[in-house]
């Protein structure tokens, strides 16, 4: 297979890490950087007010939810406090033919269900310098949570990044963000090959 017909088939990337440690950032910047596709997840919540629907998430009512769950139109979905979220499988699927570069910014728990369908998947694992730095990214975000919540959240965190280390394919610590932003790119440019 020559190198052209490799990159006209995309790749897909995944890009995980915990609460707080700015991997949207780093996606928004990475997805700027090299003219790739986010794709945006669906969830039955409630849309706020600020939020658009197709930019922020694609909101879809609990039975059209459930209605494509069935029809298998999701690579990956999950249910969290009593709503769904998911990630839609035919706009990955069209940008992966288009010969995009697709990120998925997904969880662990995500990341663990698309893996299997798509082995070929490069999954990356956004770190914080420090757990005290976790700490202080989630006090400072002033989303009026109470310290229940970030108790939950930081516990979430040491599951995920424990689970991590077994089985990402790449971690990346975001102490310097440019520099973050630069080796996730680095990973996918310098990554051709399947891994094994």
């Amino acid at each position: 297979m020559t190198t052209k017909e490799t990159k006209a088939q995309g790749k897909l990337v995944i890009i995980s890490g915990p609460s707080g440690v700015g991997k949207s950032t780093i996606c928004k910047q990475v997805v700027e950087k090299l003219d790739a596709f986010l794709s945006v997840s669906a969830t039955s919540r409630s849309q706020s007010d600020s939020e658009q629907n197709g930019r922020d998430y694609v909101f879809l009512t609990r039975e059209d939810f459930e209605a494509k769950i069935r029809e298998g139109e999701f690579l990956e979905y999950a249910q969290v406090f009593g709503n769904y979220y998911g990630t839609p499988k035919q706009p990955v699927d069209d940008a992966i033919a288009a010969g995009c570069i697709v990120i998925l910014e997904i969880d662990v728990q995500g990341a663990s269900q698309v893996k299997k369908i798509r082995p070929e998947s490069q999954t990356i694992f956004v770190l914080p310098p420090r757990q005290k730095d976790l700490r202080k990214r989630i006090d400072g975000r002033g989303r009026g949570e109470d310290a229940e919540t970030k108790k939950r959240r930081l516990e979430t965190a040491s599951r995920e990044i424990a689970t991590a280390w077994q089985y990402y394919d790449h971690m990346v610590v975001n102490d310097d963000l440019a520099q973050a932003v630069q080796e996730v790119i680095d990973i996918i440019d310098g990554n051709i090959k399947e891994q094994i």
